[in-house]
């Protein structure tokens, strides 16, 4: 068997970030699969949509363009954030997208396999899928520890909270940092940190220097960023308990509202869309609702009898409109917790609500 050696362009001329140098590794890695690996186009910009890289991946003359979103620390959590991320890069870039990670593990590479999704990881593990080209490589070991993308103190877990209340409601980048603090459920100096931080970062300004005229920007950039750091930091802070329940039929009539409660997740994705029929249900809440667990039979063991999976979750923002709220949490939670779960129909699910009432909320910004 002859080998392939392809060619390959390295991104010399860019900055030296952990990004590029993922890509370059990722794809040597592909060199080392009998690929042609070239970078096209660093750093894509097509309005709004500020692409990592436009690579060549193919084998003897012949290949395909993808518009690559590189991703390190890539985890179940936020794989649904990730390929959202990149569905949306590939389709206004109009080219077919391609996942670059530092390390894809075998059961994410069986998932993506099978979702028709196309992958490269600087161990090696690849799934390219073309007409003369055909690449199925997996179970290949992490060279080095992957390390935690830096993104900003705004995006430590606390300075997430503040994030969300902002995200849900981008007018209140205005409010007193007392006012925002309680919205947000953080300590009022938390939000003195933040604001600095997301000014650095280019998410906030003051418009011609006047107070009170202080604005969000790039709000589709800032809420790819919360949906990620979220499904690694805070969300797994907020179950208060996984409960089985003996059947899930019936759960649009569970009166949550008497108990202070409000469906996150799955079931909220089906009332806000009508598309989803839920697999497990997700709750939100100061605390354990006792009159539902006690009415629905929680327990915290699966049985003959209880199979179903109910999870409780801490409501964690004090919004004003919450006493008068309707029976789902805020559509940006509801659209990261379907992300979340790297489940292939909430995560269409998640693109509907996505476009059918978040992307003109942060397009405010």
């Amino acid at each position: 068997m002859s080998i392939y050696r392809g060619q390959y362009e390295k991104m010399d001329k860019l900055p030296a970030h952990p990004e590029t140098n993922l890509l370059n590794a990722a794809l040597d890695a592909a060199l080392g699969l009998g690929l042609d690996a070239q970078l096209e186009l660093a750093k894509p910009k097509r309005g709004a949509a500020d692409a990592d890289a436009v690579v060549r991946i193919g084998r003897g003359g012949k290949g395909r363009k993808y518009v690559a979103e590189v991703r390190r620390l890539l985890r179940p959590a936020n794989l649904g954030a990730t390929l959202h991320q990149l569905d949306w890069q590939a389709e206004v870039h109009a080219l077919p997208g391609l996942l670059v990670a530092d390390y894809i593990n075998p059961d994410m590479a069986e998932t993506l396999r099978k979702q028709g999704r196309e992958f490269l990881d600087t161990a090696g593990n690849a799934f390219i899928q073309q007409p003369h080209v055909l690449v199925w490589a997996t179970g290949r070991k992490p060279v080095q520890r992957a390390v935690a993308p830096q993104v900003g103190r705004a995006f430590q877990t606390t300075g997430l909270q503040v994030l969300f209340a902002l995200l849900c409601h981008p007018e209140w980048v205005n409010l007193p940092y007392r006012e925002l603090a309680a919205r947000a459920g953080v300590a009022h100096g938390t939000v003195g940190w933040v604001m600095p931080d997301l000014q650095r970062q280019g998410f906030v300004a003051d418009l011609d220097g006047k107070r009170g005229t202080r604005r969000l920007f790039d709000g589709e950039r800032l809420l790819a960023l919360w949906t990620d750091a979220y499904a690694r930091q805070l969300r797994p802070r907020t179950l208060l308990g996984r409960y089985y329940v003996p059947a899930l039929q019936g759960w649009q009539e569970w009166p949550l509202d008497k108990s202070g409660a409000q469906w996150g997740g799955e079931p909220a994705g089906a009332l806000l869309t009508n598309y989803l029929t839920p697999g497990e249900l997700t709750m939100y809440a100061d605390k354990l609702p006792g009159p539902l667990a006690a009415r629905y039979r929680f327990a915290k063991e699966a049985d003959v009898g209880h199979k179903a999976v109910v999870e409780v979750r801490h409501r964690f923002w004090h919004f004003p409109e919450d006493a008068a709220a309707g029976p789902c949490v805020p559509p940006v939670l509801v659209y990261a917790d379907l992300l979340a779960t790297g489940d292939a129909r909430c995560i269409e699910t998640a693109k509907r609500l996505y476009d059918d009432q978040i992307a003109r909320l942060v397009r405010q910004a």
